[in-house]
């Protein structure tokens, strides 16, 4: 893999405080204890397949309004739709647990702005460990300089106060159905897939798997992420082309996001789709000689 040479740091970073990293170790070690309990019932047929379609129900869910609400359609303005339906993609996402839309879209802002280098909020670049978990304990979102835009939109706005309800919510409802195998499977279990699917895009994918077209960064493509994260595994490929609403820009890549955004384009739900043409394509292919890490 080519290295990335780090770049000097152009900003302060913001740490978070001490209750902060103890609200984030909570959220990261209670799914993880719950899953291994969930194993144990597993192994002793102790699971049903009410619990087994909540898990994939809200696993689907959750995914979706991370990969096309907070992701395509909020950071990257890949698509536009009603008001109504953009904070029910936001209030999708809000379920995963992954922080409100202004922060995970701020977050997210920054890592395209240094991506692999030294103000990266998750660079490969201080380990693998680091890429993937350890940097939710170290970085704080900077609304200042990556969110200001955000702060002005009344629908991201509205999503984010409230994004704690939404979130429990999405742990509320597989209880009400199912009780607590509900609460465990449809939401813990959950929880800690989805997570660690969504921590592999800023980790794995930007470590292992092959580069088609020409970045500043060490981004890759890793088919079985893109499976998981619903076509956010085609990572070298958005770091390409960061507006286009399709990750897999190959009849080969599985992009479910793509499906789902294509579909409500048909129907007129979305519109003003980003599409990257084939001539674009073509300038950011990766020469078989080349490193693929050049402008």
């Amino acid at each position: 893999m080519a290295r990335v040479v780090p770049s000097a740091p152009t900003e302060p970073q913001l740490e978070k405080s001490r209750g902060e990293k103890l609200a984030v170790l909570i959220v990261v070690v209670l799914p993880f204890l719950a899953t291994l309990y969930a194993i144990v019932m597993l192994w002793n047929r102790a699971v049903d397949w009410l619990d087994i379609t909540l898990l994939l129900v809200f696993y689907a869910i959750t995914g979706l309004g991370i990969t096309v609400g907070y992701h395509r359609m909020l950071t990257h303005k890949s698509f536009e739709t009603h008001s109504w339906l953009k904070r029910l993609f936001l209030i999708m996402g809000s379920m995963a647990v992954e922080g409100s839309p202004l922060v995970w879209a701020s977050t997210h802002i920054q890592h395209h702005a240094h991506s692999d280098g030294e103000d990266d909020p998750h660079s490969p670049l201080e380990g693998l460990w680091h890429a993937h978990t350890g940097w939710l304990f170290t970085h704080r979102e900077n609304l200042d300089v990556y969110g200001t835009w955000l702060k002005k939109d009344p629908d991201v706005v509205w999503v984010s106060r409230t994004w704690l309800l939404w979130a429990g919510l999405g742990l509320l409802i597989p209880f009400l159905i199912a009780g607590w195998s509900g609460l465990l499977w449809g939401g813990l279990v959950r929880i800690f897939l989805a997570h660690h699917v969504t921590w592999s895009v800023n980790s794995i994918c930007h470590t292992f798997g092959a580069r088609n077209y020409q970045t500043r960064d060490a981004s890759r493509n890793n088919f079985i992420v893109g499976l998981l994260a619903f076509g956010e595994g085609w990572h070298n490929n958005h770091h390409a082309f960061p507006r286009s609403a399709f990750h897999g820009l190959r009849w080969w890549q599985i992009d479910l996001s793509a499906y789902v955004i294509r579909a409500l384009e048909s129907v007129g739900l979305v519109w003003n789709v980003h599409r990257i043409k084939e001539a674009d394509l073509n300038k950011r292919v990766i020469p078989a000689t080349a490193d693929g890490m050049g402008d």
